[in-house]
């Protein structure tokens, strides 16, 4: 199959890694976002330093630049890219924080995955630090809410097309 015609199945079926050297190269960007809900005290135990592991939110955002620079080692078939940029915030989100990365890049395809492997080891990585103050922490709703560039251009959770079904 040409890259006119993309897909992860060559003629017999098998899995492969699409062809993108014919597509040209254009600023992307992609943003994804997700949750842990964890008990009123563990936040707290966590926004006032009492973790032993150290300030769990400096780690955990650091963590996540890590991921996305590795999306490709952990997806098998996603591109290595060249990001120009990777932001994790995190926020406190009632008895929750709230992860949104934002992954950008001038390539021929697009940083969807690294925005989702950022948010999704950023979370990991809050779990890891808290998991002496509670275990039963929920890692939530992690999930592309906008990706911009490329063939298909801009996309926005909630603006799906053709009866597709909003994400709650």
């Amino acid at each position: 199959m040409s890259a006119k015609h993309p897909s992860h199945l060559n003629a017999r079926g098998e899995a492969r890694m699409v062809d993108v050297g014919e597509k040209p190269a254009s600023a992307r960007v992609a943003v994804a976002e997700g949750w842990i809900r964890m008990r009123a005290e563990t936040l707290a135990a966590v926004r006032g330093g009492a973790n032993k592991k150290g300030d769990a939110f400096a780690v955990a955002r650091v963590a996540g630049i890590m991921a996305a620079k590795r999306a490709a080692e952990l997806v098998p078939l996603c591109h290595p890219l060249m990001l120009t940029r990777v932001e994790v915030e995190l926020r406190e989100d009632g008895e929750a924080v709230h992860c949104v990365a934002t992954a950008a890049t001038r390539e021929r395809t697009g940083v969807e995955m690294e925005a989702l492997c950022a948010v999704q080891t950023a979370l990991l990585t809050l779990y890891d630090m808290c998991k002496s103050l509670e275990r039963a922490m929920v890692i939530d709703n992690v999930r592309l809410v906008h990706k911009s560039g490329g063939r298909s251009g801009e996309w926005n959770r909630g603006e799906e097309k053709h009866g597709a079904p909003r994400a709650k």
